[in-house]
């Protein structure tokens, strides 16, 4: 489990918008959106995440767990060329999932509720209020499924840090202070081959994944050789210390279509920490012996961002209205 149950949300602090320590919802929305080109649309959008707060309490009036996380448009910051760190440094995960790009760079927004109405509500009161400034690019709806478990049957989310720890893993601190308190943002939408999967022994599903499936306790990590999901996504530096990042995966589907996958979702300090993760999913560790979870499951989409921290996302509302 991710975090123990207290009533009907999860213990973390109660969500609001930008939060990254948030609880994580029965329903979520991943929606990517385009901005249209012209200062206009910029300012438009601006205006809108001017009003965040506010549309978080028409749409959310009597309810605390809900919330909306977004990226601004960092390449159009008016006046300015500064980015985050990570950015600058052109770190972005390597790895052969095919990545969304267009030339005017979409921007995400994370909504999550607890009834999947919240979030159909939400997301038609946004994107009225944005208009023709934007197009979307991706929505995907999601649910909580079971005790936390991917669509695959295992817990999701299991490393995830904990309390304090959550925002010494997920938040950009002193290190680059013009955006401490952001967060970089990793979206993939995954696929599954459900029939494949399921026809497998379940002793070698608990091998590719590195858990077993019914208590969820840890296997013992592979010393040579094929190493399973959980050793691969497990990030150690060099003093011994691991590196942890945020994952708010959710599954979603549609049965009648045969589609069934996972919306991977992971908020880091550190961008190559997601970065390395990635690298040895897909490229091995070994080199040669990727994740054989990826034998099961596509990456259909992939993309990188940041989430600014309120503050900063005011003085970039502030300079593009000027």
């Amino acid at each position: 489990m991710e975090m123990p149950m207290v009533g009907s949300s999860w213990d973390r602090v109660p969500i609001d918008s930008q939060s990254i320590d948030a609880p994580l919802s029965r329903a979520a929305v991943f929606l990517t959106l385009t901005v249209a080109e012209g200062r206009e649309s910029l300012q438009a959008v601006a205006g809108v995440l001017d009003g965040l707060d506010d549309l978080i309490k028409t749409a959310f009036f009597a309810i605390s767990t809900a919330g909306c996380r977004a990226s601004p448009p960092w390449d159009r910051r008016c006046g300015t060329v500064s980015r985050p760190e990570g950015a600058r440094k052109n770190c972005v995960p390597s790895h052969p999932s095919r990545a969304r790009s267009t030339p005017r760079r979409p921007r995400p927004a994370h909504i999550r509720a607890e009834g999947e109405d919240l979030c159909f509500e939400f997301e038609r009161l946004l994107l009225d209020q944005l208009g023709s400034s934007v197009t979307v690019a991706d929505e995907v709806a999601c649910f909580r499924y079971f005790d936390s478990r991917d669509l695959l049957g295992f817990v999701d989310g299991t490393a995830n840090p904990t309390g304090h720890e959550i925002g010494a893993s997920t938040l950009v601190g002193s290190e680059d202070q013009e955006f401490a308190g952001g967060s970089y943002v990793v979206v993939q939408m995954y696929l599954h081959q459900m029939q494949p999967w399921a026809r497998l022994p379940e002793d070698q599903q608990e091998q590719i994944i590195g858990r077993e499936i019914v208590s969820n306790i840890e296997l013992p990590d592979a010393t040579s050789g094929q190493k399973s999901h959980k050793t691969l996504a497990t990030i150690v530096g060099a003093d011994g210390t691991e590196h942890d990042i945020l994952r708010d995966n959710m599954p979603f589907g549609r049965p009648g279509q045969g589609e069934y996958g996972t919306y991977f979702i992971g908020y880091s300090r550190h961008l190559c920490v997601t970065q390395k993760m990635l690298k040895r999913m897909f490229l091995g560790d070994p080199p040669g012996m990727n994740d054989r979870l990826l034998d099961f499951s596509t990456a259909h989409t992939g993309a990188v961002f940041f989430a600014s921290a309120p503050r900063t996302l005011s003085e970039l509302v502030q300079a593009v209205q000027a």
